[in-house]
């Protein structure tokens, strides 16, 4: 069998390849990485609105009368915080505080949540959930199968889906069900480009109709490409680049969404290096010259290598080579200059705060 034979599709796979998309395998998917191109689907995420086939993301299901305390135990932030029709942001850590993965939970009704994972720790997640739930009156599903995903992502988003929304939009990081385009959704105040924007949860069989809904009204199609160099200006992690199980999430700069007091697993890992400080810390940075840094490209400073390039690309809206990388953490500081180490070639680079990129949200 044929690695591309082996690939799952999205429900929306036909209309990315009538619309011309270029697919390529992620995460075990077939996922289109661009349509016209990164810089023309950036751009106009940037400046009106995008939509993003996200459906290769994990969703778990938690549910029962100990749900909340099963999730307490499992992720970083303090999950009694969320009320119903709340999100949060947090991590799922092994005990040494290595980072499983980087996780949004919904509380969707008193005492059911859905977290949504990232793609290629769908399978890996949900049996970390479940191999935790012994013992307790909660039940952890994989819900992966029961859900598409659109991502409406821009400064013109919500306008254009109110339009087609039967109620008012939740606002940032709450959530609730609606009608969109005729068709029931969650629809949750989140999104992972640093503008403001919806994501719609589904019934895979009606992401279709969603899609094209969101199309015709005026949404850009927007593939991975421009995901990842719209994330990257936000300063947004990508777990297996900025985020894995050899760093914790001090490290990481995730220190916010750690409640080390509710207990979960690797809070005293993570306590520890929190108050010890952490060796590397991940840090922005922007070329000052010419070049685009790729992962895995050496920092420098002096005769001394002191750090890795993460995550790098070129970016469409500042116009010069940016990238995230874990450097020693006393040069993490904004304006400290270092070089990165292009195939050979010392490309001059500064830290930044964060992000880099500054929306009206940022």
């Amino acid at each position: 069998m044929s690695t591309t034979a082996a690939l799952r599709r999205t429900p929306l796979h036909d209309a990315h390849v009538g619309a011309g998309a270029r697919v390529v395998p992620y995460a075990g998917f077939e996922m289109p990485v661009s349509y016209e191109g990164v810089r023309p689907e950036h751009l106009a995420v940037r400046e009106s609105a995008g939509a993003f086939d996200v459906s290769h993301m994990g969703e778990i299901e938690t549910a029962g009368r100990q749900a909340a305390e099963l999730l307490q135990r499992l992720l970083t932030n303090d999950v009694a915080a969320i009320d119903v029709g709340g999100a949060q942001y947090s991590c799922l850590c092994r005990e040494d505080g290595g980072v499983l993965d980087d996780v949004i939970s919904y509380r969707v009704e008193r005492d059911r949540y859905l977290t949504v994972t990232n793609a290629a720790n769908r399978g890996r997640d949900f049996e970390w959930f479940a191999d935790h739930a012994g013992g307790l009156d909660a039940e952890v599903r994989d819900a992966g199968e029961a859900y598409a995903m659109l991502a409406v992502q821009g400064p013109a988003a919500r306008g254009l889906l109110a339009d087609l929304a039967d109620r008012e939009l939740p606002p940032r990081m709450r959530s609730a069900t609606a009608r969109v385009a005729g068709v029931e959704a969650l629809v949750c105040g989140t999104g992972y480009t640093g503008e403001d924007g919806i994501e719609l949860l589904l019934e895979p069989d009606d992401a279709p109709a969603a899609w094209d809904a969101v199309i015709a009204a005026g949404a850009v199609p927007a593939g991975l490409g421009a995901r990842d160099t719209l994330r990257l200006e936000a300063c947004f992690p990508l777990y297996g680049n900025d985020l894995g199980l050899e760093r914790t999430p001090i490290a990481a700069g995730l220190g916010w969404c750690c409640k080390e007091e509710t207990g979960f697993i690797g809070a005293h890992a993570v306590a520890r290096e929190r108050a010890g400080g952490p060796r590397e810390r991940l840090a922005p940075f922007v070329f000052t010259g010419r070049g685009v840094p790729r992962p895995g490209n050496p920092v420098m400073r002096g005769r001394d290598r002191v750090g890795e390039v993460t995550s790098g690309t070129h970016s469409p809206s500042l116009g010069v080579g940016i990238g995230m990388a874990y450097v020693a953490a006393e040069l993490d500081e904004p304006g400290t200059e270092l070089e990165i180490d292009v195939r050979g070639t010392r490309r001059p680079a500064r830290v930044e705060e964060k992000p880099l990129y500054k929306t009206d949200r940022s």
